[in-house]
């Protein structure tokens, strides 16, 4: 990997999400040298995903490149390769472009789709884990709409203009609406031969309501503003396959459309190499400690979604978002300083800053502690802390002008087929995981 030998202490971090990152920049400030692995070369800030998928942003605005984080630092190092295998014996990392002794470990692999064995999902379905992806589907919903405006065939358009998502947790909440404020606003002006009320977007989930993860007041607030922008609730319905073409459930609900997105479910992606009572069989995590320490293991640890840390008060680990994995990472980098300098280890506790959920323009729900509140304000709230946690000023910034530019003329500015997805589907789809 052409990684300078020290005498420092090596710290080789996989994953450049959001625990990755936050411990990286409170390492640099450390006497350790740092490594940095990725199999991209940005950080992306995955809770707007969606609207580079709907067509509201642009993807450069929700990804930072690691290397920028890092290069402050003459001890601090960034590669990008996928790292296929650990020697926990020998202490070290292989991958596509070689091999490197560590230290200390953290595994920060994040989460990559889960689609529970169905074959068919992961085939012909559509999911959102990366830019690529995110790409793909914007390209998807797009020419779907120009063949539409051409197809003289009423089941033919049908299936091109019907748009279902599976999952109703927060990607398909916020997918749902932004499709829907797509058919409301943008539609009727960029479209007009094409009649909008025959736009349908069906939100389809296994459970009694939206938003399982929130409140039961906000998972009814998010209901109500999904119907009033026109989406239809399936709920209490789960996927059974989809051939491309048609959606079959467990009910009597069948849809015929070229445009599935699969959000029900993610699961963890560890790298092989660790024994197998590290990992917990079931949910693909790592077992660790209330230090990060991976379960029968004092030098590798794992962050964020990739690990489960029971305590009483989350006895199936951490939810699966960014603050866990941002206030794991900030923890850990004063652990690992700790254990240089002999000292006793902190236990981590987390501190919970809510749950918040955007469907729409005007349109959000937030979970703070005992409060629960929708509509304007929280999705004032929701905006600001987005833009707070993105990644570099000139993100904030970029991204701030876009929502403004959006919210005053009801327009969405990145509707670009810059890459047409039939011709990049293999490619991208293999990137299952960032």
């Amino acid at each position: 990997m052409n990684i300078p030998k020290t005498d420092l202490p090596r710290v080789v971090i996989i994953g450049g999400g959001f625990g990755g990152i936050s411990l990286v920049k409170k390492l640099l400030k450390q006497k350790v040298q740092t490594v940095l692995i990725d199999k991209h070369n940005y950080h992306t800030f995955q809770p707007l995903l969606y609207q580079v998928s709907t067509s509201g942003l642009e993807p450069d605005s929700i990804a930072y490149p690691l290397r920028k984080i890092i290069r402050s630092s003459t001890r601090g190092f960034f590669r990008m390769a996928e790292v296929s295998s650990i020697d926990p014996e020998k202490q070290m990392i292989y991958s596509n472009i070689g091999e490197l002794h560590y230290d200390y470990l953290v595994i920060a692999t994040g989460s990559k789709t889960n689609f529970f064995g169905n074959d068919s999902i992961e085939e012909h379905g559509m999911w959102m884990k990366s830019v690529p992806h995110a790409l793909n589907i914007r390209s998807l919903i797009l020419e779907n709409l120009e063949q539409a405006v051409i197809s003289d065939d009423p089941k033919e358009r049908k299936a091109l203009l019907n748009f279902v998502i599976a999952g109703a947790g927060p990607t398909g909440v916020e997918l749902s609406g932004a499709i829907s404020e797509l058919k409301n606003h943008i539609v009727p002006k960029d479209y007009p031969d094409l009649d909008p009320s025959e736009m349908e977007i069906h939100l389809i989930e296994g459970m009694d309501r939206v938003l399982p993860p929130m409140s039961e007041k906000s998972s009814r607030k998010a209901a109500k503003f999904l119907e009033e922008l026109g989406v239809k609730l399936h709920l209490n319905t789960q996927v059974k396959s989809y051939d491309g073409r048609e959606v079959l459930t467990n009910t009597s609900l069948k849809l015929n459309t070229y445009t599935f997105i699969w959000s029900a479910g993610v699961t963890g992606a560890p790298v092989m190499g660790l024994n197998a009572s590290a990992l917990i069989e079931k949910a693909n995590r790592y077992e660790v400690n209330r230090f990060s320490q991976v379960n029968g293991y004092d030098n590798i640890f794992a962050i964020g979604d990739i690990a489960v840390m029971e305590s009483e008060e989350y006895p199936k680990g951490h939810p699966m978002v960014a603050q866990p994995a941002i206030q794991q990472g900030k923890h850990l980098a004063k652990n690992i300083i700790n254990l240089l300098n002999n000292k006793k280890l902190e236990a981590f506790e987390y501190f919970d800053k809510g749950t918040m959920a955007t469907v729409g323009r005007n349109r959000a729900v937030v979970d703070l502690g005992k409060f629960n509140f929708g509509g304007f304000f929280a999705w004032f709230v929701w905006m600001f802390v987005h833009l707070w946690f993105l990644i570099g000023f000139r993100n904030r910034l970029v991204t701030f002008f876009n929502w403004v530019y959006n919210y005053v003329n009801f327009d969405k500015a990145a509707r670009l087929i810059i890459r047409p997805f039939k011709e990049n589907q293999k490619q991208s789809k293999s990137d299952k995981a960032l």
